[in-house]
């Protein structure tokens, strides 16, 4: 080891410990995956797991606004989740014992899907992304999700996927739309819907 290179033991609890953000390892285009191997930042892995981030992103710009407590405790425990399921694209599935997203996982969406759908009206028509700021912001990160699942689907054409990581992506798009409603609802925001040819 360097005389200049101290290692700091990390807490139990505490998953990486960052010392340093800049590394300049990916100035020539190539990034590590998450077993360490060498990759093009244009690699179809990169994109899926990038686009998952933006995701996570777009999850933490609608808990920024005005969110249901219900809405919001759901989302925080997502936000973590694409955070397991960004580690699961990083990492070939050939390494063994690595963090994957599970079937649990998928059934808490579901889940919450039923007991948030439960309390909506009936759609009689496609609802247009808007009403509330938090309903907006949900239907960013709705279609953001289903961006990522195309990405994540590409790279498993092309690679192996954990196909668990596909299924969580489309239940989460379904429950981000759910979620959109929801807010409206609370807000006491009349639901925008789609009325066929009515510029005309």
């Amino acid at each position: 080891m360097p005389p200049n290179l101290r290692l700091v033991p990390r807490e139990r609890d505490e998953p990486v410990r960052l010392t340093k953000i800049y590394t300049r390892g990916g100035d020539a285009g190539e990034t590590s995956l998450g077993d360490g191997s060498r990759i093009s930042k244009l690699d179809a892995r990169i994109a899926a797991y990038g686009t998952v981030d933006e995701l996570n992103s777009a999850v933490g710009l609608t808990l920024a606004a005005d969110c249901p407590d219900d809405i919001r405790a759901v989302l925080g425990r997502v936000q973590n989740e694409l955070f397991d399921l960004g580690a699961d694209l990083s990492v070939p599935m050939e390494q063994d014992a690595r963090l994957r997203v599970t079937q649990h996982q998928v059934d808490g969406l579901e889940q919450d899907c039923d007991r948030f759908n439960a309390e909506l009206p009936e759609l009689r028509s496609f609802v247009l992304p808007g009403g509330s700021e938090a309903a907006a912001r949900l239907h960013v990160a709705r279609t953001t999700c289903r961006r990522a699942e195309r990405e994540a689907l590409v790279a498993s054409g092309l690679y192996t996927v954990n196909p668990l990581a596909l299924v969580y992506l489309n239940r989460l798009s379904d429950l981000l739309f759910i979620l959109a409603r929801a807010a409206n609802l609370a807000a006491g925001h009349q639901e925008p819907v789609w009325r066929p040819g009515s510029s005309g």
